[in-house]
């Protein structure tokens, strides 16, 4: 039953949270607003609520574990899987205009998050310290955009936003649904991960880490593999460091704003820094403005497999010691 859940509440997700954007971007558009503040704030930011509706209802179900480990979980499963699954199948492009400083601007928050993590919990203090660094991380980007020369880049932004907005009722329609199907959704997949949990009796984090983390990265996992099949594969290594930089900034930035997130050792002294060396994995090919090949991307989805294969180990051994106690 507990999969179940967790497979529905996942499903409910990804279409809630579909809804909610073209809804939300329908009615910005609507509202006379520019379709670059729509980018870089309705898409951004609809495009994440999936994750944050779960890590908001991890922290309220006291579960903030689930909600860390769902965040530097999906950031791993964001470079190794996305980046590198995709380009088994055709190279992933790392030459997109200032990706190299987007990906400077992301490892920077990385360190950041991992500096604020070892304080022992992230709280509202660090939430504020979080929620600034993307505030300003979003003006920067804007401002960036409004004064690029070439539309590529603002091309990048705004290519999820269609043409004609859909009619106020059907818009206002689609936000509430998202915004009811995520909250079904989110609970769904926090019940059953919990269960599954405590059934196997692994840490509720291990659980964010693998099963929720995954979940959570398949829209964008399907989306990558889906432009590569098509040879479009221009956007997909930008919008994963757009998706991470929202991961740690935004949706930790805001759940640690409803709760604390205590910051378990196995994370300070492994997790944390598997999702910095990820992130550092891109470096290379951005700043050589290079494809990442089918063996690079073989190598990374390699790493992961290991990676995952380290945490049931883990698990496991977690279990059996709790078993002899």
């Amino acid at each position: 039953m507990a999969y179940i859940q967790v497979v529905a509440g996942l499903v409910l997700l990804v279409f809630a949270g579909d809804f909610l954007v073209r809804g939300a971007v329908s009615l910005a558009q609507r509202a006379g607003i520019s379709t670059l503040i729509i980018g870089l704030t309705v898409v951004a930011f609809g495009t994440s609520a999936p994750e944050l509706v779960v890590g908001i209802d991890a922290v309220l179900k006291d579960a903030p574990t689930l909600a860390l480990g769902n965040v530097v979980g999906s950031n791993i499963a964001n470079i190794l899987l996305v980046v590198g699954l995709p380009a088994m199948i055709a190279p992933m492009t790392c030459s997109a205009p200032r990706l190299g400083r987007n990906l400077m601007i992301m490892l920077v928050a990385t360190a950041l998050f991992i500096g604020l993590a070892h304080t022992g919990s992230i709280g509202s203090q660090e939430g504020i310290i979080l929620l600034t660094f993307l505030i300003l991380f979003l003006i920067y980007s804007g401002m960036r955009a409004k004064t690029a020369t070439c539309g590529h880049e603002q091309g990048e932004i705004v290519d999820e936003i269609q043409e004609k907005p859909d009619s106020y009722m059907l818009s206002g329609g689609l936000v509430v649904g998202g915004l009811i199907g995520l909250g079904i959704g989110a609970d769904l997949l926090v019940v059953g991960a919990v269960e599954i949990a405590t059934g196997f009796g692994v840490s509720e984090a291990v659980i964010g880490l693998t099963l929720v983390a995954i979940g959570t990265s398949l829209p964008e996992l399907v989306t990558a593999l889906v432009a590569a099949v098509r040879g479009h594969c221009d956007v997909a290594v930008g919008n994963v460091i757009g998706s991470n930089l929202f991961n740690l900034l935004g949706i930790m930035g805001i759940t640690s704003m409803v709760g604390d997130v205590p910051v378990p050792d196995s994370f300070l002294h492994v997790d944390l820094w598997v999702m910095m060396a990820a992130a550092m994995l891109l470096v290379p090919f951005c700043s050589m403005r290079s494809k990442v090949g089918k063996a690079a991307g073989a190598s990374m989805v390699a790493l992961y497999v290991g990676y995952m294969v380290y945490l049931a180990h883990n698990a496991e051994s977690a279990a059996v010691m709790g078993m002899h106690f």
